[in-house]
């Protein structure tokens, strides 16, 4: 056995994984050009190859709003691609950790969401997302589904940093005030990540396999997310042309998109918290980690 398998190591919590995951011992890093998950063939020929004890896929599809046009591609690698994986690990007494979406729920339920409340995904994404979940669970591999929400770090593309760009280039912006969730850091995933993978790798841990909620705790709307960034960025010495008071909250309806968002993200993560006796921190931490580590350097005198 070579140890841990990452997929997708150039993605937001791929990359965030090689840094977490570098104290437990050697981890295959693989990028889609090295292992790409729409081709069951490379998928199967990189996990023969290797034979990882332990296979970690944050690799996914993101497009959220270019699934319902390229729905073949979603498929394949959001529903297809993961039980490949899940079988492989069956067939191999191997581990898998995935991870999974808020956008399996429709996001009508007032109370933040539970493990056990029924999926509805409202859009080809979501859909794709719950069908890996379920190939994933009947492959019979022991395995840790991880769903999370609302992902930023300070590598690859979010609405963090889309927020801080546009900041700095228009005096207005408006923002939608009622989809509700909690900003979750790419860093925040990983380090669970590891303490999963440590748990799996314990002799004397009970089986752990199942499917957890991940998220930061607490919650605010894109608008309420928007307007802390803003302001750290502002007391940070970002050059910002828009003023706080610009930044305008709108509905869901007054900014159509393509894929229907849930508009309540909220997920209820006592169950990962107790199984794994973790602490979660509250979405402001990360967030303005993130933002301090983007700001621009002080001119030292």
């Amino acid at each position: 056995m070579s140890g841990l398998l990452l997929t997708g190591a150039n993605g937001q919590v791929g990359f965030e994984l090689q840094r977490s995951l570098a104290p437990l011992g050697k981890t295959i890093a693989l990028t889609r050009a090295e292992m790409d998950l729409s081709d069951e063939g490379s998928i199967l020929s990189v996990l023969k190859e290797y034979k990882p004890r332990v296979v970690i896929n944050p690799a996914a599809y993101t497009a959220v709003d270019r699934a319902g046009s390229e729905r073949e591609q979603a498929m394949a690698v959001n529903a297809i691609a993961p039980g490949v994986l899940a079988r492989w690990a069956a067939d191999n007494g191997a581990y898998l950790v995935h991870y999974s979406t808020d956008y399996v729920f429709d996001g009508t339920k007032a109370d933040p969401y539970v493990e056990s409340d029924p999926v509805n995904p409202q859009s080809v994404y979501g859909e794709s997302k719950w069908l890996g979940e379920e190939a994933v669970r009947s492959a019979g591999a022991n395995h840790v589904i991880l769903r999370t929400s609302w992902v930023f770090g300070h590598h690859g593309n979010n609405f963090l940093k889309t927020i801080l760009r546009l900041a700095q280039e228009r005096s207005a912006l408006n923002v939608v005030a009622d989809q509700i969730g909690a900003p979750t850091s790419a860093a925040l995933i990983a380090d669970v990540t590891r303490r999963v993978v440590e748990a799996v790798a314990g002799s004397d841990v009970p089986d752990v396999s199942g499917t957890y909620h991940l998220s930061a705790q607490g919650n605010t709307s894109w608008h309420g997310y928007a307007a802390h960034i803003v302001r750290e960025a502002s007391a940070r010495h970002f050059n910002l042309a828009l003023e706080l008071d610009a930044l305008k909250p709108i509905s869901t309806a007054e900014y159509p998109t393509a894929a229907k968002r849930p508009q309540n993200s909220r997920l209820n993560c006592g169950k990962l918290m107790g199984r794994f006796s973790l602490p979660l921190p509250a979405w402001q931490e990360d967030v303005n980690d993130v933002i301090e580590k983007l700001a621009p350097a002080r001119n030292c005198k």
